[in-house]
Order: C-alpha cells, then sequence, then structure tokens
C-alpha cells in the first residue's frame, strides 16, 4: 500500500495539528503535496504594498541574509532520530509526527540511510506491522541486503522466507544475496542449502545463482564440490559464461589444484567460451602462487597474441612473481615496460616491487621507485614496507637515504612509527651522528609517538639503549630518563637501559632521581647491576649522605649482590667522619658477616668510638664477631686509651672480656687499668680485677697491690685486704711469674 487510506489520513490530521516543534512544522510544509489555492505559494513571497484578501497590507518580508540553507531530506531526519534515540514508542510517534505519507521512496531511503543493521531492522518491522506500509520487492531486497553485509543472517533468511506470505514474490537476485552473505561470513553449508532450496522452492537458478554458489565454495576450497555443481548445471541445460570459468579456475588455484585449472581452461576454449583479461590474469596470478613463472610467461604472451591488453593488475602479478624467484632485474624490466605502454602503476604495484629491490640491495632503484611515489602521492598499501627500506639504506650506509624515507612517510600522510625512528637512531648512532639521532628522539618523545595504541612497529632494545647509554655517559640522563618513561608505559622493562638511567643520575649528582628508579626496579623485580649501587653510593657519599648511602648499601646485599670491601671501608669511613658511629658499627657487622676480613685499622677506630661513647656491649660484640672471623683488635691499645681518657668502667668491662676468653693481654695494660680504678677511687673494682689476675696464675707488681690494700682498709673493707694479702705472699712463695695465657 503506497498511500495512506482515508481513514487513517484522518487520525493523522489532529497529531499533525498538534505539532509545537518549529522544525516539525517546517518539515511537514515542505512534504505537503500542493499548496492551498487560498494562500500564497511558498516560491512566491509577497511583494510590500499589496493587500491580502482582507484588505489589509502585510508587514514587508525581512530580507534574507547569507546563503539560503538547504532543507534536509526527511529520511537523513529519521535516520538521526534513530541512531540518537532508543526505539520507543515515544520515537515511533515523532516519526510520524513529521511524516506526512510513507511511500515507497521515503522507506527505501531510510532503509538506506540508517547508520547502522539495527536501526533498518527496526524501522522495517515497524512500518509494516503498524500498517503504515506495504512492503514490496524492492525493500525487502534491501533489508536483506542490509543485514546480509551485518552477518544478521537469521533475520535476513527469515524475511526471505516469509516473503509469500506478505503477498510478495521471490526472484532469483533476492536468493543470490543470501548465499552471498552465507559464504561472506563462511558458513558454506547454509549457502549450499539455500541453492538447494531454491530448487525446492521453485525458484528459477540461472547461471547467475550457480556462478555465486561457485564463487563461495571456491573460496573455500571445496573443488570437489565445486566440479558436481558444475556438471550438475551442464546437465541442466544452463551454459557456463566466462565469468563462470573464471570462478572456478580461481577456486581450483586456490586449492594448488593446477592441473585441474588448466584443464578447465581448455575445455572452456572448446566450449567457445572466450577467455578475456580476467581469464589471463586468473592463469598467471595461478601459476605464480605455485611459482612458475615460465607457465605464466606463456599466458602473458598468449594474451597479448589474442590482442588482450594486460592491465595494471597483470604487470604487478608479474612482478610479484619475478620478486617472488629472486629475478628482480625481470621485474624491474617489466615495471619499465607497463610505464612505457602508458600503463600507470598503482599502490599495490610499488608495494610489490620495493621489497625484491630491497631484498636484491637494490637500494639506488628502491630510492627512486620511493621518490616517484612521493611525486605521485601515492602511498603503498602495506606500511611495512618503509621499515624494509629504511633498514635496506641503512645496511648500505646510506643513512640520507634512510632519513628521506621517514620524510617520505611524512609527505604521504603515512603514521610514523616508533620502530621506524628505531632503527634511524640505532644506525646514527653506530655511524657516529649523535646529533642527528638525539635530534630524531627529539621528535619520537615530544610527538608520543612511542604512545600511540595502533603502533605495529615497535622500537627495538637495540635502538633504544645504545642512545640512553650515550646520553648518559654525556650529562643528557634526563632526556634519555624521558624516553624509558614513555617506553615503560608500554610494557617495557629494560634493566640495561634502566642500570645506564641510574648510572647516569648517579654520575651528575642526581641521586634521588637515580634512587627513584632503583625503587621501581625492585619493585617490578628488573635485574640490577652492582656498578649501579656502587655508583648511588658514590653519589650519595660524594655529596656527604652517608646515611642515604647506607641505604643504598643494604639494598645491595638484600638484592642478592656482594659489595666489594672497598666500598664497606668507603660507606663505613664516611659514617663514621659525619659522626655515626653506631651505622658505622652496623655496617661493620654486616661486612664482617658477609666474610669480608680486611680494613682492620678502621675497625679498631669504630671500636674505640663505641667504647669512649659508652656502647661497651656494642663493643664487645664486634670484638667477639671480629675474633670469630680471625681478625684481633689491639687490646693493649685499647685498654691505655680508654685509661687515659679516664673511661674506667669501659676499661674495665674490656679487661674482663678479655680475661673470661684468655686473650693475650700485656701485664702493663693490667697495671694501668688497676692504676685509673684507683685514681678514680673504685677500690671493689681494682680489687675484683686483681683477683682474675691472679686466679689466671698471673701477677702485676707490688706497689700497686700494696696500695690496692691501704685504699681498702682506710675504706674499712678490711676482709679483702687481708685476702688479697695473703694471695700476694701464695704468689710469692711461687718461682717465677706466669702470663695470662693467649687464646688461640
Amino acid at each position: 500500500m503506497a498511500s495512506l487510506s482515508v481513514s487513517k489520513a484522518s487520525r493523522l490530521k489532529p497529531k499533525l495539528a498538534n505539532i509545537s516543534s518549529p522544525f516539525s512544522l517546517r518539515s511537514t510544509a515542505f512534504f505537503c503535496a500542493s499548496p492551498s489555492s487560498d494562500s500564497p505559494s511558498a516560491a512566491e513571497p509577497q511583494v510590500a504594498g499589496v493587500q491580502d484578501a482582507a484588505g489589509t497590507s502585510p508587514v514587508p518580508a525581512r530580507p534574507l541574509r547569507g546563503k539560503h540553507k538547504t532543507p534536509e531530506k526527511l529520511e537523513d531526519v529519521i535516520s538521526r532520530m534513530m541512531a540518537n534515540r532508543a526505539w520507543t514508542t515515544r520515537l515511533q510517534n515523532s516519526i510520524r509526527n513529521i511524516v506526512p505519507v510513507f511511500d515507497h521512496d521515503l522507506v527505501y531511503n531510510v532503509l538506506h540511510a540508517a547508520k547502522n543493521s539495527e536501526h533498518a531492522l527496526q524501522f522495517f518491522r515497524w512500518v509494516d506491522r503498524a500498517g503504515l506500509f506495504q512492503h514490496n520487492r524492492e525493500t525487502h531486497f534491501k533489508i536483506i541486503q542490509i543485514l546480509g553485509r551485518a552477518s544478521k543472517l537469521n533475520h535476513a533468511r527469515c524475511i526471505l522466507l516469509d516473503m509469500p506470505k506478505k503477498g510478495v514474490g521471490w526472484d532469483e537476485d533476492l536468493w543470490i544475496v543470501m548465499i552471498e552473505s552465507y559464504g561472506e561470513a563462511g558458513i558454506v553449508q547454509e549457502s549450499v542449502k539455500l541453492f538447494q532450496k531454491m530448487e525446492e522452492l521453485g525458484v528459477e537458478r540461472t547461471v547467475k545463482s550457480y556462478n555465486a554458489l561457485f564463487k563461495v565454495i571456491s573460496r573455500r576450497g571445496r573443488y570437489m564440490m565445486a566440479k558436481r555443481y558444475f556438471n550438475k548445471m551442464v546437465k541442466e541445460g544452463i551454459e557456463p559464461t566466462t565469468h563462470t570459468y573464471n570462478l572456478l579456475i580461481w577456486g581450483f588455484f586456490l586449492s594448488s589444484k593446477v592441473e585441474t585449472a588448466s584443464r578447465f581452461f581448455e575445455e572452456m576454449k572448446s566450449r567457445e567460451v572466450r577467455p578475456d583479461v580476467v581469464t589471463y590474469n586468473t592463469m598467471i596470478n595461478g601459476y605464480i602462487r605455485v611459482k612458475k613463472i615460465e607457465e605464466a610467461e606463456k599466458f602473458f604472451v598468449e594474451m597479448k597474441a589474442k590482442n588482450f591488453e594486460p592491465s595494471v593488475i597483470t604487470y604487478t602479478t608479474l612482478i610479484k612473481g619475478y620478486n617472488s624467484v629472486g629475478q628482480v632485474d625481470d621485474a624491474l624490466r617489466l615495471f619499465g615496460e607497463m610505464k612505457s605502454f602508458g600503463i600507470k602503476p598503482n599502490a599495490v604495484t610499488y608495494s610489490t616491487l620495493l621489497p625484491g629491490l630491497c631484498e636484491a640491495e637494490k637500494m639506488s632503484e628502491a630510492e627512486n621507485i620511493l621518490k616517484e611515489m612521493e611525486e605521485k602521492y601515492i602511498a603503498p598499501k602495506e606500511n611495512s614496507i618503509f621499515v624494509r627500506l629504511i633498514t635496506g639504506q641503512c645496511k648500505a650506509g646510506d643513512l640520507d637515504a634512510a632519513a628521506n624515507v621517514l620524510k617520505t612517510m611524512i609527505r604521504l600522510s603515512i603514521p610514523t612509527e616508533a620502530g621506524h625512528y628505531g632503527v634511524l637512531i640505532e644506525n646514527f648512532c653506530k655511524a657516529g651522528s649523535y646529533e642527528r639521532a638525539i635530534q630524531l628522539l627529539d621528535k619520537l618523545v615530544e610527538k608520543g609517538i612511542i604512545l600511540r595504541p595502533e603502533n605495529t612497529f615497535h622500537m627495538e632494545s637495540s635502538a633504544y639503549n645504545v642512545i640512553i647509554e650515550y646520553l648518559c655517559n654525556n650529562g643528557q640522563t634526563g632526556k634519555a630518563e624521558a624516553l624509558m618513561r614513555q617506553l615503560m608505559k608500554t610494557g617495557v622493562q629494560d634493566p640495561v637501559a634502566l642500570n645506564n638511567l641510574i648510572r647516569g643520575h648517579a654520575s651528575e649528582g642526581a641521586p634521588e632521581s637515580a634512587s627513584e628508579l632503583l625503587k621501581i626496579m625492585i619493585r617490578r623485580k628488573v635485574l640490577t647491576e652492582d656498578s649501579a649501587y656502587k655508583s648511588l653510593v658514590d653519589c650519595y657519599l660524594k655529596k656527604r649522605e652517608p646515611s642515604d648511602a647506607k641505604m643504598v648499601l643494604d639494598s645491595m646485599i638484600e638484592s642478592g649482590h656482594l659489595p666489594d670491601s672497598s666500598l664497606y671501608r668507603s660507606v663505613m669511613e664516611s659514617l663514621f667522619e659525619d659522626g655515626r658511629v653506631q651505622t658505622a658499627s652496623r655496617v661493620m657487622k654486616t661486612m664482617l658477616d658477609k666474610g669480608v676480613k680486611e680494613h682492620l685499622d678502621l675497625l679498631e677506630k669504630i671500636l674505640e668510638a663505641l667504647l669512649m661513647r659508652g656502647h661497651v656491649e656494642e663493643a664487645l660484640g664486634r670484638i667477639d664477631l671480629m675474633m670469630q672471623s680471625g681478625l684481633a683488635p689491639d687490646f693493649d691499645r685499647l685498654l691505655s686509651v680508654l685509661c687515659e681518657k679516664e673511661k674506667t668502667i669501659a676499661a674495665l668491662k674490656l679487661l674482663d672480656f678479655g680475661l673470661e676468653r684468655d686473650f693475650n693481654i700485656d701485664f702493663s695494660s693490667y697495671d694501668k687499668v688497676l692504676d685509673a680504678l684507683l685514681a678514680a677511687g673504685k677500690t671493689l673494682n681494682a680489687y675484683s680485677v686483681l683477683c682474675k689476675i691472679t686466679e689466671k696464675g698471673g701477677a702485676t707488681n707490688h706497689s700497686s697491690c700494696e696500695e690496692l690494700i691501704k685504699s681498702l682498709n682506710k675504706e674499712g673493707n678490711t676482709k679483702q685486704a687481708d685476702i688479697l694479702s695473703r694471695m700476694i705472699k701464695g704468689n710469692d712463695s711461687k718461682k717465677g711469674m706466669k702470663k695470662v695465657p693467649i687464646a688461640s
């Protein structure tokens, strides 16, 4: 039904009268069939001064300014409404309000202009169910075509099979659309079933539907099925066309059935079906696929002998064949021949020729071809060719030509990728042209090319490592880190680059930046190097920040690295000089635990400082650890210093420690400790020490003992004085004097 009935039109009048949108009013007036005889025509504006029917002069029309805007087509309005709003009753009413009549042209054009297949399907069903329009063969064909392209095959199939119920008959073209749609989706069996169903339902099948089937099954390698249906077609009296043979031969070559393809070509001629350019192109391409260049050349010669003009496809196919077998000179010859005949190479031709030239290292010829493409503004179909061009020119040592390839990409509006820059940067660095490499790096980082999500060719580690190392060694670590930060956002965690950055920052006196990178490496479990840690420790020491240096040293050990003895010494000396004796002592303990048995002079200084500051227990623990490692501190010197500085308690504890472990201590040291204790009035402590010496079989001078006895008696410690007196007399009766044993 092409127009509305009287009753339906009367129902639409109130809706049209209630339109409040100015746009809707304009649209309604625009699509009316003809203006009323009582009103002026829209195309004839009223002239000022002319009276209307009521005898009043109308208001003069305001002159239009600017360019007159062409009214928007109704189908475009409806399509935009469907695209921007959900399909609801409200949207359906809005569409009704702006459409006076749903005729064939409007419905067809709305389907054609729909933004996606779902919108088209909803509109198609709605106008039918609402009784606004009765679909015909053309609108059915359109929706089936739309749904087929969108792979909504079940919907399309249902609509096709329901056509007779709607009073619309089938024809062959409708079924061909469905056969091809299933084939595009890779569902070959359904295409075959639909083809068979045509016969069941009485739909006439001509060579067109057979060709559609051959196209589908040949593409999927069903060459045996193709042969069976070809025989069936011939038995039915349907004559194959040139297109039929072209499809079958193409399919046989796809399945590597070269002999079958050749036989069908001969059969084609025996049936007096004349081959065309496509046939010869198919034969040439087929033989090139199996690398039979001589056979392909024969068909090329035969093609020209039969006065068929080779096309750009013919030449491009042969050029591809020559390249595939390494006959690049023949490919160049053919390229020149095609241009001499006025056949213009296209993007595919250039894309086919250039890789062969790169493979054969004919880079000057490749450069000329690229210039020709640039002049004609022809971009190749495969952007990967530029990688090969840049790499080939670099390999040939022509870095200027390699750089020009990148410029050509920019001129041809081809997106450059990080990998293109990477190849150039790497080769510039290898050639010592670091300034040119840095210029490229600046562009790469500033434009954020590395971070583009569409990148397919990424920067290799061999490229960014060489430039990062150079920058770090030449005071430009910040620039190197900017590159690395972008690489890390793409998932790169290169240990070589990161360790270079740490060393670079450290050498430039920026330990904070180096420490931040080190933390990232540890957190992400990236392999660290000894030299990176050492450089960072040295940097902190130069900046007189020994505590931070010690933290880096600890991190180094936790990460499984073994610092050398000089690094331990540097950290301990710096801490000691900064007055951080206990921190230096902890480094000392770590060093001894790791089996480093050096720097005894520094260790004794740390021990002395600990004892002088009253950290006696800590000092004794370190001495014990030293002795276990085979390092013996100079007890006599330590005791002498403590006595001189009147650190009697520390001296006493150190002496007790030595006596308990039978360390080698000189008698003069005992006397010094006793004298210091007596001078400090610590007679009982002196008595205790003397008793221990005596029990060990050692002895000291009588003057010290007699002085101690007097002090004990004077303080009322007569019992201790008496014991000491008897001990001395007992020792005097023994022959000789004993020295305290030496611990092994």
